[in-house]
């Protein structure tokens, strides 16, 4: 790596660094500066869902438990502003990836300057960013997709990045989640008479890691759909970019 190349590495790790353990918004607008995409991609934003995911998978999960519904709610105050940062910095590194990917951009724009006047493609704000239908790229796009899996399953680089995330953010308000959930009044019938009692219903520690385990295997089944879907919309908008 030269030395050109190995300073923008650095700082733009330092700067992922900073902001996904130190919450510094201003991480993410000099990183879309840095590589010239500020403008594209506020076109279109990634979809928070892995927070929702979890505490459905959770909710199933956990039915047995008599304050399930409070587990679930817990889970998404304590964790959902430190997963919505995760799948931001994933979108942004799928998005980025893709706008630099100039051999799958020009696969991309083959067909759209065979399908599309030249003077509309320079009006575009969209190209096959939803597509679904035109065969041509469809094709373009699960080659996308297999060639990401495949080099995820390589270097296992996106796992890595979430599981470290996970482990060094998340796991230690995963497991001090007892300590948020409220008493819980239970009325205790007998023949005579009744009787209110505090239930606390804490979750034991198998639980606790289940919960965890549960919440990474979403996020990483999310992520990587996300990290995928990001990379095309970067790949559609660096060919847009090439008509402005």
């Amino acid at each position: 790596m030269g030395v050109a190349k190995k300073t923008v590495y650095d700082l733009y790790s330092g700067l992922i660094n900073q902001f996904l353990y130190k919450n510094d918004i201003n991480s993410i607008h000099i990183l879309l500066n840095l590589f010239d995409i500020e403008e594209n991609i506020t076109n279109i934003c990634p979809r928070y869902i892995s927070t929702y995911h979890i505490k459905k998978h959770i909710s199933k999960r956990l039915k047995h438990k008599k304050n399930n519904h409070l587990i679930c709610l817990k889970i998404g105050q304590l964790i959902h502003e430190d997963v919505h940062r995760l799948e931001f910095y994933i979108y942004l590194e799928g998005y980025r990836n893709g706008y630099l990917n100039n051999s799958l951009a020009n696969l991309i724009e083959k067909v759209a300057v065979e399908d599309i006047p030249i003077e509309e493609l320079y009006k575009r704000k969209y190209l096959y960013h939803f597509e679904y239908k035109n065969k041509r790229v469809k094709n373009i796009r699960e080659l996308m997709e297999r060639k990401l899996e495949k080099k995820e399953k390589e270097n296992k680089c996106l796992y890595s990045n979430i599981t470290n995330y996970c482990e060094n953010v998340l796991k230690n308000k995963v497991m001090s989640l007892n300590k948020f959930l409220d008493k819980q009044l239970t009325i205790d019938y007998d023949s005579e008479a009744f009787s209110i009692k505090e239930d606390y219903c804490l979750l034991t520690l198998d639980e606790l890691n289940f919960i965890y385990d549960e919440i990474v295997k979403v996020i990483l089944k999310s992520g990587f759909r996300l990290y995928k879907e990001a990379y095309w919309y970067g790949l559609n908008d660096k060919v847009l970019k090439r008509y402005k």
